[in-house]
């Protein structure tokens, strides 16, 4: 087979794929929207709205020998790729990032960036507005949002509700104590252990009151659902075989195959492999497909590949900023506080970072 590789979805893992293999395959980026957009940054921009502009990337910089195609993917094949308005990307190998949905203000969806843009003024908007926030949902999401706000906007008065008895409760104890500790100390109040159960949305913010399930009643002037990411899974769970787990993601084989198409790979949030639904969760699976698929344009045989490896449970490292100056990090071998916190995400939420990916910086 030859060197033609189209990636579905430009988001962090396929735009980084796409870079890496740029100049040493033909390659083909096929993404929807016009602009990566920095979901990381997408929290603190809620409540710092000039940050919008930057955490917006146009794509025409990322390639310097490769094709980047705007357009949504319809459907797969073993031969390339079928896009919605007819065009055909052939392709001798695949790459489906399809990434994940959230809320509105956080990932662009059917309505693209101009929708992104609107929601982002909409919510913002109504997060200034409020006095007391309810924010349902205590991942990374919602207890960054937690701390964003009660940082830039002293004062109001933030409630964090989890229906986990813990903060984090999948990684080291150590973590989850410190960032409730700090958060208690910002003058967040958080309820663990405490189901929502008559949200009204899942994605909206609305005004209203939430019944727990500890009989517990609470009202607010804004009510934001931050309850996790589900897959954007439909184009690969078409392919023949491919079988669907929990959050709409799709289970890979031990080379990151979803389906009997064997030049057919998947990567990031939409993959069931082990790792979690985080940037760098999934951040070792670039650098294995990028070398599985080189070795593949070499004329070697996949199985000569040595399977990929996710990370071990409860060591892939999650790094929570509490706003710009604090938070709680665990890198991997230990939990560091607010210093390592802000000098590796918090301060700048690393949009230099991807600013500098996209030829922009």
């Amino acid at each position: 087979m030859g060197d033609r590789i189209a990636i579905v979805g430009g988001g962090y893992m396929g735009a980084e794929l796409a870079q890496a293999l740029d100049g040493k395959a033909d390659v083909t980026l096929i993404e929807q929207n016009s602009h990566f957009v920095h979901s990381v940054a997408m929290i603190r921009a809620l409540v710092q709205p000039q940050l919008l502009d930057r955490a917006l990337m146009p794509y025409d910089r990322l390639l310097k020998r490769g094709k980047m195609v705007q357009g949504r993917a319809t459907g797969v094949d073993g031969k390339g790729v079928t896009l919605a308005d007819g065009t055909r990307v052939d392709a001798d190998w695949i790459v489906l990032a399809t990434g994940s949905g959230n809320g509105p203000a956080f990932k662009p969806g059917e309505s693209g960036i101009a929708g992104l843009r609107a929601a982002n003024a909409r919510i913002g908007g109504q997060i200034a507005a409020a006095q007391n926030i309810v924010i349902v949902g205590a991942g990374p999401v919602g207890t960054e949002l937690a701390g964003e706000i009660s940082h830039f906007m002293p004062g109001k008065k933030v409630t964090l509700v989890s229906a986990d008895a813990s903060l984090f409760p999948m990684m080291p104890a150590r973590l989850g104590n410190n960032l409730l500790a700090k958060l208690h100390k910002a003058g967040v109040k958080v309820i663990l252990g405490a189901k929502a159960e008559d949200l009204q949305s899942l994605t909206e913010p609305y005004a209203g009151s939430l019944r727990l399930s500890n009989g517990r009643v609470l009202t607010a002037d804004l009510i934001v659902p931050a309850i996790g990411s589900r897959a954007n899974s439909d184009l690969v769970a078409a392919l023949p075989g491919a079988v669907r787990t929990t959050a709409n993601r799709v289970k890979g084989d031990p080379w990151m195959r979803p389906s009997t198409l064997t030049n057919v790979f998947v990567l990031g949030d939409v993959l069931d492999i082990g790792d979690g639904m985080t940037v760098v969760a999934g951040s070792r699976q670039g650098p294995w497909l990028r070398k599985a698929l080189l070795a593949l344009i070499a004329g070697r045989t996949l199985e000569s590949v040595k399977p990929y490896a996710p990370w071990p449970k409860g060591k892939a490292p999650l790094l929570v900023p509490l706003g710009p100056q604090g938070g709680s990090s665990f890198l991997g071998l230990f939990t560091t506080g607010d210093l390592l916190t802000r000098v590796i995400k918090g301060k700048s939420v690393f949009i230099p970072k991807y600013r500098k990916r996209f030829g922009l910086e």
